[in-house]
């Protein structure tokens, strides 16, 4: 009688590697159809159905009636989102809130809506539809797309604009008060926040520093919708309009750079790093609020941004080494690097 036992290990062996086989076919397949899911994040966005399920669950059909779209494909749409989850789907075919929805909705301080429609608006969704032109050309194919850089196209009043600004508000409001609290500011001085937006994270400095005044520099388009307007900091902040490639406010103690790098080039940072030297006094701080990428162990979120700088702007995500190299060839030298709770770190500089 023949021993089959010598051949089960063989046997075991190619059903996991047919298992393995069959795992990847089904990830790769699923990634390469991944455009789906933000499509379907921006219709459900757009037609605000977090804030249209605040007061209970609903069916597909009623926020289509509501909203103005065709109640089965609408079912269909939110049905693939809740795979997601964002919205989960009840036995009676109603759809209910989730975390992932809740931080869509227009009424909460932890909004993500206007980053949710920025990221899957034409300028980012276009320009990752050129990755490969990018990869190959080793620019922004943005220019080649929309006939001007990005920072062009968002400047002044207009729709790009608006979005664009209340995208980094939003995504400011999440982590201000963390960042904040992870740099031991003066006691008292000036702080300027350079290219600091709507002033979000200024205020927040000042709210934490009784004693600290602040300067706010921006374009003029963007300081018209400052937030500065706060009790807690009356009277110890003004604005200054500029830009930041020509020229900086000179006296500040502490300067601020808040994810304002990492989407530049080697030669824009080197601008504006030399605009903040000439403006800097011997004791004065300068603050880059961005990502530092450790040398191991990348989050996948930092890897994320990094590819995103190279399809929209033209800069990168940079390591330790990489920003004291920027820093040291524009007359400045890195004292320390200060963690935040979050993805972003605060690189401390000085005057070389």
């Amino acid at each position: 009688m023949s021993d089959d036992r010598s051949e089960q290990p063989g046997q075991a062996e190619q059903a996991q590697q047919a298992a393995r086989i069959a795992g990847a076919i089904r990830q790769v397949l699923g990634d390469s159809l991944g455009y789906l899911y933000p499509a379907a994040l921006r219709v459900a966005v757009r037609a605000g159905i977090p804030d249209r399920l605040v007061a209970g669950p609903r069916t597909a059909e009623e926020l289509a009636a509501e909203a103005g779209l065709h109640g089965p494909f609408l079912y269909r749409v939110l049905r693939f989102l809740a795979t997601r989850g964002v919205f989960r789907e009840d036995g009676a075919g109603a759809f209910h809130l989730t975390p992932a929805a809740q931080v869509l909705r227009s009424d909460v301080p932890y909004s993500v809506r206007s980053p949710a429609l920025l990221f899957t608006d034409e300028m980012y969704w276009k320009s990752a539809e050129r990755l490969e032109d990018t990869v190959r050309e080793g620019t922004t194919v943005f220019d080649d797309i929309f006939g001007i850089p990005l920072f062009d196209r968002v400047d002044g009043d207009g729709a790009p604009a608006e979005l664009f600004s209340a995208a980094l508000d939003s995504l400011s409001a999440t982590e201000e008060s963390s960042i904040a609290d992870s740099y031991g500011f003066p006691a008292s001085g000036t702080v300027i926040d350079l290219a600091g937006g709507t002033g979000g994270f200024l205020r927040t400095v000042l709210a934490k520093n009784p004693k600290l005044r602040g300067i706010l520099f921006e374009r003029a388009a963007v300081l018209r919708r400052h937030r500065l307007d706060d009790p807690a900091v009356a009277g110890r902040w003004e604005t200054t309009t500029g830009d930041l490639y020509e020229s900086v406010p000179p006296g500040g103690d502490v300067y601020v750079l808040k994810r304002i790098i990492h989407d530049k080039s080697r030669a824009d940072c080197l601008r504006i790093l030399g605009n903040c030297r000439k403006a800097m006094g011997d004791d004065s701080r300068l603050l880059i609020v961005d990502a530092v990428v450790p040398r191991e162990d990348v989050p996948p979120g930092t890897v994320l941004s990094d590819v995103l700088m190279l399809t929209v702007f033209e800069g990168k995500e940079r390591t330790e080494d990489e920003f004291a190299s920027l820093l040291e060839e524009a007359g400045l030298r890195l004292l320390r690097v200060h963690p935040t709770p979050g993805s972003l770190s605060i690189t401390e500089a000085a005057i070389g």
